[in-house]
């Protein structure tokens, strides 16, 4: 071997030993920093409740200050001959005669997350959606989805959950999702457009109340609270479940309770919570409504949250809103009164009927599963305001 190839050998086999080694240090080095990476310095999945200043249908504007915006219009009132329900008495759906037989009936609903895991979120804001359609006595066509996200906040697999979940229900409904518009926002928002169909016959307003109606409730109350137990690592795991199968439950039996005769009124409790929702019925018929706290449904565990002081911010801001126009018992406690005013997301059909329909409401209601609804009160002649027993 010539001297010059016994060189080239030996630094062949020096140089690649330095590479090898230096290549081991430097595959080394990337390892343990990846590692510390993922370690401390990759960020988990935010919570979704964490990215919301508010949530459910706790988002909601006041109703005292949603009231003063719109009276701020300068415009002037138009006339619509065929719609049939607009913003006169606070319903929860437009509605817009077509012909004799059929009107279309038309709302939207959307809020930032009351739960973390998308996937419910998805449901429980679809869910809420559609109800508005179910409380004027209609049926769902079909929806539209709103969506806005903080997109490069959220993983996309956790936002595509959130869709998911409200496409879920709109199957369970029966009812294409067909569509909707989204954005890029600060906070993750979810809902839906519902367009429905109602025969103007069987129309139900929230104005229609006559004296001496029984007041029915669909659905327990106490979702807000449980909510704000949520966020404040207090609600149990079976607390959590009887939140979310309580506002996954479309309030399909709207569109029974239409056909009966001695259903004269019909809304669903959601933001402004039992009381709001209750001084709407009694200022569209120019009565009063007499709720007994002793006979109100109310969720598993919700009693001992709201005796611990645990409630949503939006409880306090319904009573500001319309306290002086609810008269309570000496007897109601504070933790009764949180309950009268928590906001429920999805809630429960409020159904005024006819005493002697009674029963046949709360078979309506039993029939499609909904074995808490329980009579809770009554409208009687008076002021338009609430009293509580």
């Amino acid at each position: 071997m010539s001297a010059y190839c016994a060189f080239r050998m030996n630094f062949r086999q020096s140089t690649s030993i330095s590479i090898t080694t230096a290549a081991t240090t430097v595959l080394l080095a990337v390892w343990i920093d990846m590692n510390t990476t993922q370690e401390t310095a990759s960020p988990a999945t935010p919570r979704l409740t964490s990215l919301s200043h508010g949530g459910g249908c706790g988002c909601k504007i006041a109703p005292g200050v949603l009231s003063e915006l719109l009276a701020k219009s300068n415009l002037p009132k138009q006339f619509f001959p065929d719609l049939l329900v607009g913003t006169e008495t606070a319903d929860d759906a437009a509605v817009y005669k077509i012909n004799d037989e059929q009107a279309i009936v038309a709302t939207t609903d959307f809020f930032m997350p009351i739960v973390d895991d998308p996937y419910d979120f998805g449901r429980i804001a679809a869910t809420n959606a559609l109800s508005d359609i179910y409380a004027m006595g209609g049926t769902p066509l079909m929806a539209l989805a709103i969506v806005g996200m903080p997109i490069n906040v959220l993983p996309h697999d956790v936002i595509a959950k959130i869709l998911e979940g409200g496409e879920s229900v709109c199957r369970d409904a029966g009812i294409p999702l067909a569509g909707g518009h989204s954005i890029d926002s600060v906070e993750p928002i979810y809902g839906l457009v519902g367009i429905g169909i109602v025969n103007p016959k069987q129309m139900k307003r929230n104005a229609d109340a006559k004296d001496g109606d029984v007041l029915i409730l669909g659905k327990p109350l106490g979702v807000g609270i449980l909510s704000a137990a949520l966020k404040k690592n207090l609600l149990d795991d079976a607390g959590y479940r009887a939140m979310v199968d309580a506002t996954t439950k479309l309030n399909r039996p709207g569109a029974e309770l239409a056909k009966l005769d001695g259903v004269h009124a019909l809304t669903d409790v959601t933001g402004f919570g039992l009381l709001g929702h209750g001084l709407e019925l009694a200022r569209g018929a120019q009565l009063s409504a007499r709720f007994e706290s002793a006979k109100l449904p109310v969720l598993p565990g919700v009693q001992a949250l709201a005796e611990q002081g645990i409630f949503t911010g939006a409880s306090g801001r319904n009573w500001a809103s319309y306290g002086e126009h609810i008269q309570l018992a000496s007897t109601v406690t504070d933790a009764q009164k949180a309950l009268l005013t928590d906001p429920q997301t999805s809630g429960g059909l409020l159904v005024s009927c006819a005493a002697d329909a009674v029963q046949q409401v709360l078979k309506v209601f039993a029939d499609s599963g909904f074995g808490d609804a329980a009579v809770i009160g009554r409208m009687e002649a008076g002021a338009p305001k609430v009293f509580v027993d």
